[in-house]
């Protein structure tokens, strides 16, 4: 029989931060550091989550944490494996991806219903390849809610999580296509298979950055749309950790 008792393992630690329970886990910077400027609550811990920074943050007596920047299916399956033990339930990932559908564009909004894996990681957490990874349905409600009380427009559907940003080759992106991709990224499928091999609750809201839908790279990181709709996942996503809407600065 065999013995699939892991050898190493995350541990607490000696001082383990008092995250809360929801969790806001950012792929860039340079949303990290717009969730914080877009935040009205205040940081009561601060340290170094292996190359990632991660703040606690708190509105009276409630508590949640934001951690970024990440990049890659494994680093973002160490940083889910390492808040859950520190308490952490409820994961939100937001990040960037590229439009492999016709019908998405640059600065349109994403909420995955599920995450196809072509990463390396998440066959250790019982996913294989060629599987789905699903994000928690109540977790996805409360996110489409949270939009829905905003009036934004988004896409829900599948996405495609590669390990190989520059291996999305044409070939791949018609197969992707063909299975209904909407979108292509690098952390998702992983993040959901490790928060369901824990039981957590985990799902993700994704900007549109850049387009590979015609079999040709078409970035649109300096278009206004791309920023408008970082802030509006960004405000989502506080909305959901801060009590939807009550720690979240008002729109200027």
């Amino acid at each position: 029989m065999s013995d699939r008792r892991a050898i190493v393992n995350p541990v607490k630690g000696r001082n383990p931060p008092q995250t809360g329970a929801m969790a806001i886990v950012v792929a860039t910077q340079s949303d990290f550091r717009l969730i914080g400027d877009l935040t009205g609550t205040s940081v009561v811990e601060q340290r170094q989550l292996y190359m990632s920074r991660l703040q606690v943050r708190a509105a009276g007596q409630q508590r949640f944490t934001i951690v970024g920047p990440l990049i890659g299916a494994p680093f973002a399956a160490m940083v889910v494996e390492t808040l859950a033990v520190w308490g952490v339930t409820d994961i939100l990932f937001t990040g960037w991806c590229g439009a492999v559908s016709r019908q998405v564009k640059t600065g349109d909004i994403i909420l995955p219903t599920s995450a196809m894996v072509d990463e390396g990681t998440s066959n250790h957490y019982n996913t294989p390849p060629g599987m789905p990874a699903t994000p928690a349905l109540s977790l996805v409600q409360h996110v489409r809610s949270a939009l829905q009380n905003r009036n934004e427009a988004y896409h829900e559907g599948a996405i495609w999580t590669t390990d190989g940003i520059f291996r999305e080759t044409v070939e791949k992106v018609k197969h992707y296509q063909k299975l209904g991709a909407l979108a292509v990224e690098m952390e998702l499928s992983a993040i959901l298979s490790v928060a369901a091999f824990r039981n957590l609750k985990a799902a993700g809201l994704l900007v549109v950055s850049d387009e590979l839908s015609e079999y040709e790279w078409r970035p649109g990181f300096k278009k206004p749309e791309f920023k408008a709709a970082r802030e509006t996942v960004c405000r989502t996503a506080l909305a959901l950790a801060g009590g939807w809407r009550n720690n979240v600065k008002e729109d200027d």
